[in-house]
């Protein structure tokens, strides 16, 4: 439910200029209208599982969309189930303006978005629910400038074009191949989006050597049984998931309304040291390793957004629970 201070489940992910939702619960549009984003024109959403808490808050800001005149088409992923979900809410919202596609995932299915894929895999919550998980391809190897310099490749575009994986022709007719300047290649970011379920093998494999897992904690371990009964996690659930998989940072969202955080942190960290409860408007930043890893902006979503989010070289930004 939601709180004074707390939104129920949503999610915004943005990695260069996509913009994606995870789950939309009641009050994510007033949420974005509140942030630095505004009530952007969404292109895709993606839904984990049909309780209301993960979907209220679609049939309105449908509307709101479509009167505002929006033409842009617009795509809904889920587990099976969408679209008799949809056949119930059309009733809410009604005729569209806009093209509206909705589109069933099985687990283990992928979508390729060139540089990076984003796979769903099957949790455990009692229905249909699916996990997420957004993989960047590896990267180039860092570029020996000096080496370059050695076998005589000019600067600028020559350069860019060995970055980039391609061979040089030198003036004098010497071919450059990449992997006489280029290092090793670099692993790509990797993020990881439980949903509702309780702890499972799958989210660890899903997970392994993540930089960023966000798991459900909906209760502290003081009501584990209840957890088990709700097909939820404890805060020490997911922070033995982290471990297991491996991952850089843990942030634990879809809290109870009966706890306030620090208590779900500590217990966490026990387990986990680097867990995070983040707020709502809160940005955690998927840098890559050379620029410092992940970290978590406390209000960041509530600053004016930064221009250089629209570039795919920067980072993968996460914003917190209650959109965005």
């Amino acid at each position: 439910m939601p709180t004074a201070k707390r939104a129920p489940t949503a999610l915004l992910v943005r990695r260069g200029g996509d913009k994606l939702l995870f789950d939309c619960a009641e009050g994510t549009q007033r949420q974005l209208l509140r942030s630095s984003l505004g009530l952007i024109d969404l292109r895709e959403v993606f839904l984990t599982h049909y309780h209301a808490d993960h979907y209220l808050g679609l049939p309105g800001m449908l509307k709101t969309f479509s009167l505002r005149g929006r033409e842009l088409p617009l795509t809904i992923y889920g587990p099976p189930g969408l679209r008799p979900l949809f056949g119930s809410l059309k009733r809410i919202f009604g005729r569209l303006t806009f093209e509206l596609e909705l589109v069933e995932l099985e687990p283990g299915e992928a979508l390729d978005r060139g540089d990076y894929s984003i796979e769903t895999f099957a949790v455990e919550h009692g229905v249909a629910a699916a996990g997420y998980a957004l993989s960047e391809k590896h990267r180039p190897g860092r570029f020996d400038v000096e080496t370059a310099d050695t076998l005589g490749v000019p600067a600028g575009p020559a350069r860019g074009a060995l970055q980039s994986g391609e061979p040089v022709k030198l003036p004098d007719g010497t071919v450059i191949q990449p992997e006489q300047v280029l290092g090793p290649p670099r692993q790509g970011r990797k993020l990881v989006l439980s949903g509702d379920t309780l702890p499972s093998k799958r989210v660890v494999e899903a997970a392994r050597g993540a930089d960023l897992l966000v798991h459900e904690a909906t209760f502290c371990e003081d009501e584990r049984e209840r957890a088990a009964e709700t097909s939820h996690s404890t805060a020490a659930d997911a922070a033995q998931v982290a471990l297991a998989a491996g991952t850089r940072m843990l942030a634990l969202t879809h809290v109870s309304n009966r706890y306030f955080g620090p208590e779900v942190v500590r217990e966490a960290r026990t387990v986990f040291p680097g867990t995070v409860v983040p707020k709502d408007f809160d940005i955690i930043e998927l840098r890559f390793d050379e620029r410092g890893g992940p970290r978590l902006l406390k209000g960041g979503a509530l600053q004016r957004e930064s221009t250089a989010a629209d570039s795919p070289t920067e980072p993968i930004v996460v914003t917190g629970e209650g959109a965005p």
